[in-house]
């Protein structure tokens, strides 16, 4: 195969990782408390990452104080922040529907990049916001008694949206010019010292021991967010940014596949019209990026 068909390849596989984590945060929000979880997912993924900056020989930069209390910040958000209302709005609602709120990052990054940092916004980007805002009302607000579905729940899983598109913002912000390696590396480092103490308060050593949940952490760790990050950074090496943010269509699309196929969850017709309108708006943003690179070019 081609260069740039082994790209898409990568990112594809790395995407349906991602989608992955929709089940994997499921399954340990059933047996561990919500931080435990998060440590313990960082604890694993951590020293992977020391190894892999080792093996590639790659070192943090020199950086001011303020670059580093914007990575605190970023990790706080996009780490810990992300990870914790992810399980725990997971414990209340389906994975089904958390999988079609999490194709909606593109788009929420977008809307933060307009509201906070006073980007303009353009026509295509206000449609593709209105397409995913429908996908996500269609199935944030269910009927009353909908079996796996939760106001209350959709709600945490979608402030964790949020947090991960602030943390997309604050690396906007940084003036240090960090590897990707390094930078994952010091988000899991920061993320496992800023989970672990609110992690101890849960005594989680007193709870029963879940094995399927202390499985799903070490996935999480070790396979989306270690091998996904590989994949992911493999492939977006061999094509364009605007062909990249196209694979993040696959995301929730594998999070409803896998819920359906490893959790015995049941897809609604108010899921389904959500997943369209949210792969149409990523769709729609991916196909208009890509043709600002050809006209570039």
């Amino acid at each position: 195969m081609s260069d740039r068909l082994w790209g898409y390849v990568y990112l594809a596989l790395a995407m349906v990782l991602v989608g992955s984590t929709v089940v994997a945060s499921k399954i340990m929000g059933n047996g561990l408390p919500v931080f435990s979880a998060t440590a313990l997912r960082f604890a694993i993924a951590f020293p992977c990452f020391l190894l892999l900056m080792r093996v590639f020989g790659v070192r943090l930069p020199k950086m001011s104080r303020r670059d580093w209390l914007l990575l605190v910040l970023q990790a706080g958000a996009g780490s810990v922040g992300y990870t914790t209302l992810l399980i725990a709005g997971l414990h209340l609602t389906s994975a089904a529907d958390a999988g079609v709120m999490i194709g909606t990052l593109p788009i929420v990054s977008a809307v933060i990049a307009i509201v906070l940092l006073g980007e303009r916004p353009q026509v295509s980007q206000l449609l593709a916001v209105l397409l995913a805002g429908a996908g996500v009302l269609s199935i944030a607000v269910q009927p009353a008694g909908g079996d796996g579905h939760s106001l209350l729940g959709n709600g945490l899983v979608f402030a964790a949206i949020i947090c991960e598109g602030l943390f997309i913002l604050l690396n906007k912000r940084l003036q240090a010019d960090l590897t990707p390696l390094a930078l994952s590396t010091v988000m899991t480092g920061f993320g496992l010292v800023l989970s672990l103490v609110p992690a101890l308060f849960e005594t989680p050593w007193n709870i029963p021991f879940d094995s399927l949940a202390i499985w799903a952490a070490v996935y999480y760790a070790m396979v989306p967010t270690v091998a996904g990050f590989l994949l992911w950074y493999a492939g977006i090496a061999r094509v364009s940014g605007s062909e990249a943010a196209l694979f993040t269509a696959m995301a929730p699309v594998s999070a409803l596949v896998l819920a359906v196929c490893l959790l015995g969850e049941v897809l609604n017709g108010r899921q389904i019209s959500g997943m369209a309108c949210v792969l149409l708006a990523i769709a729609g943003m991916g196909f208009l990026a890509k043709y600002k690179d050809k006209m570039r070019g």
